[in-house]
C-alpha cells in the first residue's frame, strides 16, 4: 500500500458531493509560505465570539495548578472525558458522522452524540461541519480556513481568532452544512446560544457529581465541596482546552510532520502523537487518502479506536452503511 495512490470510492459526504469531494491526485507535497485565506487577509478583524471564550477558558483552566484544586477524581474526569467528549463527540459524530457521513445511526443517537459535542466547545454542528467540508475542498490551497502551510500557529489557532466570513456566514453554512441544518435541533443550536448553555449545563452537572462523590467518600462538606471544585476544574475547564488542542492538531501537526502511505493532492501526513492521543484521528494522511471511509486504520499498526467505536455500534445494530477503506471491502469482496 505504501506509496500508492488511491481515490475514495465515493464523495466525501453523500451529500452535497461536488461541494465536499475528496478525489486524490498524485502530486508533491505543498512547501510553507502560502498566504493567508482572502477574506483574513485583507481585514484582520478579530473574531471575539471565539477569541473571548478561548481566552478565558484557557485563563480559567490554569487554576488546575493551584493545589487545592486537585484531585483523584478530577484527574479521572480529565482522562476520561478527553477521550469521551473528544473521541465520541468531535472524532465520531462531527468528523465522521455529519461531516463525512461514513455511517449512519439512529436520529436519535447521532442527536445525543451532538449533545456530546457541544460540551467541547467547539461550536454548533452546522459551523464545524461546513468549515471541514470547505479543508477538503480546498486543503492546503490559499482558501484552506487553516492549512499551517499559512504559518504554523494559523493552522492550529490563528484561524479561529479572525473572522473569515468565506468560512463563518450564512450563505456559507446554507452550501456546506446544508444537510445538517435541515435537522430543526442542530437549525436551534445554529441560531442561539444553546451551545453555551448546554457547555454550562453540563459543568453544573459535573459540580453535583463531584460534591456528591465527595461528601460520600469524606462526609465533609468542605471537603466536597473542594472535590466538586476540582472535577469542575480538571473534568470540563482543562479537558475542554486539552480536547481544543487535540483537535487543532490534527489540523496544524498532521499538515507539517509525519509519513505519507499516499501521495494525495495536499500536505496530510500521518502523525503517531496526534494519532494516539486523538484516538485515531492522526492517521490524517489516510484519511485523506479516503475521506469517506469511517476508518483511518490502513496499516495494522496504524491502530483507530474511533473505527472500533463504530464497528462495537454496527455489531449491536446501532450504526449501518459503514464505510470500510478500500483495500478492506476489496479483501472481504474476494473472499
Amino acid at each position: 500500500m505504501n506509496g500508492t495512490p488511491i481515490a475514495p470510492p465515493r464523495p466525501t459526504t453523500r451529500v452535497e458531493a461536488k461541494e465536499c469531494a475528496g478525489a486524490v491526485v498524485e502530486s508533491l507535497p505543498r512547501e510553507r509560505g502560502q498566504r493567508l485565506p482572502y477574506p483574513t487577509n485583507a481585514s484582520r478583524v478579530i473574531y471575539w465570539r471565539y477569541a473571548a471564550p478561548i481566552v478565558v477558558i484557557h485563563l480559567l483552566a490554569l487554576s488546575a495548578l493551584i493545589p487545592a484544586m486537585f484531585s483523584w477524581w478530577g484527574v479521572i474526569a480529565f482522562i476520561v472525558g478527553v477521550y469521551f467528549y473528544g473521541g465520541v463527540g468531535i472524532n465520531i459524530c462531527y468528523h465522521r458522522l455529519l461531516t463525512h457521513r461514513s455511517f449512519v445511526v439512529p436520529a436519535w443517537l447521532e442527536k445525543c452524540f451532538v449533545v456530546v459535542a457541544v460540551c467541547c466547545l467547539e461550536d454548533a454542528p452546522g459551523t464545524w461541519v461546513a468549515a471541514h467540508r470547505l479543508h477538503h475542498r480546498d486543503s492546503d490551497e490559499q482558501e484552506d480556513p487553516h492549512s499551517p502551510l499559512a504559518g504554523a500557529f494559523w493552522g492550529h489557532l490563528g484561524w479561529l481568532l479572525v473572522d473569515n466570513p468565506a468560512v463563518r456566514s450564512l450563505p456559507v453554512f446554507e452550501r456546506y452544512a446544508r444537510d445538517v441544518l435541515r435537522t430543526p435541533f442542530y437549525l436551534k443550536l445554529q441560531r442561539g446560544v444553546l451551545p453555551f448553555v448546554i457547555y454550562i449545563a453540563h459543568a453544573l452537572v459535573y459540580a453535583l457529581v463531584g460534591f456528591g462523590l465527595g461528601y460520600a467518600t469524606t462526609g465533609n462538606v468542605a471537603e466536597a465541596t473542594r472535590i466538586s471544585a476540582s472535577i469542575v476544574v480538571w473534568g470540563v475547564l482543562l479537558r475542554t482546552v486539552a480536547v481544543w488542542h487535540i483537535t487543532w492538531s490534527v489540523n496544524s501537526l498532521t499538515h507539517l510532520f509525519g509519513y505519507r502511505n499516499y501521495d494525495t493532492k495536499e500536505n496530510s501526513r500521518n502523525n503517531w502523537l496526534v494519532a494516539v492521543l486523538s484516538s485515531g484521528e492522526g492517521w490524517h494522511n489516510n484519511h485523506h487518502a479516503e475521506p469517506a471511509s469511517a476508518s483511518n486504520w490502513h496499516r495494522w499498526w496504524e491502530i483507530d479506536l474511533m473505527f472500533m467505536w463504530i464497528l462495537a455500534l454496527e455489531r449491536v445494530g446501532l450504526a449501518w452503511d459503514v464505510v470500510r477503506p478500500r483495500e478492506h471491502r476489496k479483501a472481504s469482496s474476494a473472499s
